[in-house]
């Protein structure tokens, strides 16, 4: 398997300059490794070594647990925690579809949003929930895919169910309105579909397309 891929084809929501060096670190999930995230878009660090330095003495967290190698992706919302300035950062995404980091309180530091991509029953009754981040969870949290769920970092669990529904605020995560918020004003079951009401228009799209915020 491949470390690193060409800087012109690393995913077009990497806010990062298509020229410069050859090779970026490859990304092992839908997210972005935070060497590029400390070093591309915070340039907090200017190279490899300073990261690697900064895991080893356990600088860096991502959602509370420290982070063993600089190849670890970021997912849509994960938190980062750079201990010695005790400050917290999100990765959100920015009104043209790229990933920023934007920082955030110590109290918004302790959840997150995730959408939920499947559910299935398990033994003994129990429903595991898994989670666009990679992230699974036996909860009784009455849930849907589509929906999204707030997920409470310290607790390690889901304490609260964001479902699809008209005067929702959404997300659009990827495709030519990504990086978009606004309101469902409209739910098509049959086609899969929302009609979503932003500050600049109406448009429609695909639910698999959006994530719910509140």
């Amino acid at each position: 398997m491949k470390r690193h891929l060409k800087r012109q084809e690393a995913p077009k929501n990497w806010p990062i300059p298509r020229k410069g060096t050859k090779f970026v670190t490859k990304n092992n999930s839908k997210g972005i490794p935070v060497l590029i995230v400390l070093r591309e878009i915070m340039k907090v660090a200017q190279t490899r070594k300073e990261v690697k330095q900064a895991i080893h003495k356990k600088h860096l967290l991502i959602c509370g647990r420290p982070i063993i190698d600089e190849k670890k992706s970021l997912e849509l919302f994960d938190v980062l925690t750079v201990t010695p300035s005790k400050k917290n950062y999100r990765l959100v995404l920015s009104d043209k579809g790229k990933f920023d980091i934007e920082e955030i309180s110590e109290s918004d530091s302790k959840n997150k949003v995730s959408k939920v991509i499947g559910k299935k029953s398990i033994k003994g009754k129990k429903t595991q929930v898994n989670l666009s981040d990679g992230r699974n969870y036996i909860s009784e949290v009455k849930c849907s895919v589509g929906d999204s769920v707030i997920i409470d970092l310290e607790k390690n669990k889901i304490s609260k169910n964001l479902p699809i529904k008209e005067k929702s605020e959404v997300l659009i995560t990827w495709g030519k309105h990504a990086g978009t918020k606004g309101k469902i004003i409209k739910i098509d079951s049959e086609q899969k579909m929302v009609e979503v009401d932003s500050p600049e228009k109406k448009f429609r799209a695909l639910i698999k397309q959006i994530m719910v915020l509140n």
